[in-house]
């Protein structure tokens, strides 16, 4: 199918000039609309406004230009459909054999922060899937163009098939415009949706961004969709596999939290220790003196660049993954070294919130993210005494913590570092216990320190057992029948307790 007419009109205007002077190459006629119409014009290209081929101006703002019978009719009519072809004559109606547009940016404006609804609402566009949508169905005859990486695909085309199109492009570009238009409705109706709160589906749709080698075992396959690759760059090592991502994600998150310089390593998305230093090297030493035995295999992330002295003693054992805003480039030389090491730069900050998708039989749980701001543990004391400046301190680095590890949640924590990590056990007081035999294991003293926990003691139990292994103080959310009972205990041990109002399960 020879392509003697085309429709342009983009938002994203990334190539188009050198695309639409290859098409004027062909002697294709283009048509064009508004800031399209004059990049391509201000180029030479020769461009024809739609409001001159329909003979009907552009009005109400620029909202009515291309919903016009000339536009769709050229658009639409089946090529070799004699009655077709008849009303088209009749009516003036003119071949477009190739649309190439993309959308308002919908989805950049409501990212912004404090966008108003009619902000978004004016980002809504409607000529443009009108469009798309027409050509797609028409697509033995109409090639469909949204995506400017599609570009050259287009021209490798024309130039083999003498100016036309094969079937197999057109029917391929089809496909991906409706899901293009589908995703741009999706975004649309989900945000009004979060505005309004009346609908009661939940629609989901992101672009495939790679195919991994297998799931979380070799026998099962697994994809990746979304824009993941725009947060996290990799710099060296071999593909990443679905249990890397998995991993990767929940690092950013639990780093999310930290402001100060700070090491962390995580294994099966639990974190074994964390450390904070303005001295990187004694940050990875405080996370890494937490249990130096599962980080083998582990991941390990860093909100800072990574210095030659952090990479010298990561090298020391095996990881996987290492994440960091950078490298400095002799840490990233010798890192490199390690054939299979997958080092990974962070972009840009992760967000903060939004909602957690989940499969299960049937069906999607959606929720909100966890996220949320330290309380003012000051005013939430529930014991007689009142927790000293360092506990403080180790409490809101323990409780940055606890969030990340898999319930039933311990964490044994100093001011600037874990101590002792038990995490999803059944029991809560079995949780705490291997935090205490971990940090028994490493040779770290619980004395003096801070236990954490991610929901509240059902019983005293387990805090009577924080209080004999060292801890001085608890934070905890409350809210068991037994508080009165756990409150008590911490009373006759000596144990400053806040009481936080919000728990952190993570199943």
């Amino acid at each position: 199918m020879k392509i003697q007419r085309a429709l342009i009109s983009v938002s994203d205007k990334t190539g188009i000039v050198e695309f639409a002077t290859q098409l004027a190459a062909y002697g294709v006629e283009i048509l064009s609309t508004g800031g399209t119409a004059k990049a391509l014009q201000a180029a030479g290209i020769p461009t024809v406004e739609v409001s001159n081929f329909t003979g009907s101006p552009e009005i109400l703002e620029g909202r009515v230009k291309t919903l016009h019978p000339k536009i769709h009719g050229g658009l639409l009519y089946l090529r070799g459909n004699h009655e077709h072809e008849e009303q088209a004559k009749a009516h003036g109606i003119r071949p477009i054999d190739l649309v190439v547009v993309n959308l308002y940016p919908f989805e950049a404006t409501i990212a912004k922060e404090d966008v108003t609804l009619p902000e978004a609402i004016e980002q809504i566009d409607i000529g443009g899937p009108s469009m798309i949508r027409s050509a797609s169905k028409n697509y033995q005859s109409v090639c469909v163009v949204t995506d400017p990486s599609d570009y050259t695909a287009v021209l490798e085309d024309m130039k083999e098939e003498s100016g036309g199109t094969t079937r197999t492009l057109r029917e391929r570009l089809a496909i991906k415009a409706f899901a293009t238009t589908s995703a741009y409705d999706s975004a649309i109706s989900s945000f009004l949706n979060r505005e309004q709160e009346t609908c009661s589906r939940f629609r989901l749709e992101l672009p495939l961004e790679m195919r991994l080698r297998y799931g979380e075992n070799p026998h099962q396959q697994a994809e990746l969709y979304g824009d993941f690759e725009s947060y996290f760059e990799k710099l060296h090592g071999k593909e990443l596999s679905y249990n890397n991502i998995l991993d990767i994600n929940a690092a950013g998150n639990l780093m999310a939290e930290f402001s100060k310089p700070t090491v962390a390593i995580l294994k099966h998305t639990n974190p074994c220790g964390v450390g904070s230093d303005p001295d990187l090297r004694e940050a990875w030493e405080k996370a890494f003196a937490t249990d130096k035995q599962a980080p083998f295999g582990g991941i390990i992330i860093c909100n800072r660049p990574v210095t030659l002295a952090l990479a010298k003693a990561i090298c020391e054992i095996f990881s996987e993954v290492i994440i960091a805003p950078d490298f400095d480039s002799e840490a990233r030389s010798l890192l490199q070294k390690k054939k299979n090491l997958r080092l990974m730069r962070t972009l840009k900050s992760l967000p903060q919130s939004g909602r957690d998708i989940r499969s299960v039989i049937g069906g999607l749980l959606v929720q909100d993210s966890d996220s949320s701001d330290m309380p003012e543990l000051e005013h939430n004391v529930v014991t007689a005494r009142p927790p000293t400046k360092a506990e403080i301190e180790a409490m809101e680095f323990g409780w940055k913590v606890v969030k990340h590890v898999k319930s039933n949640a311990i964490v044994y924590a100093g001011t600037d570092r874990t101590l002792g990590i038990g995490a999803g056990q059944m029991s809560r007081v079995d949780s705490s216990r291997i935090a205490v035999w971990k940090a028994q294991e490493a040779g770290l003293s619980l004395k003096g320190s801070v236990v954490c926990s991610d929901a509240f003691f059902p019983f005293p139990d387990g805090l009577i057992a924080a209080a004999e292994a060292g801890a001085t103080a608890a934070i905890q959310p409350g809210g068991s029948v037994r508080d009165h009972e756990v409150i008590q205990a911490a009373n006759d041990k000596g144990v400053a307790m806040v009481f936080t109002g919000r728990r952190h399960f993570r199943h």
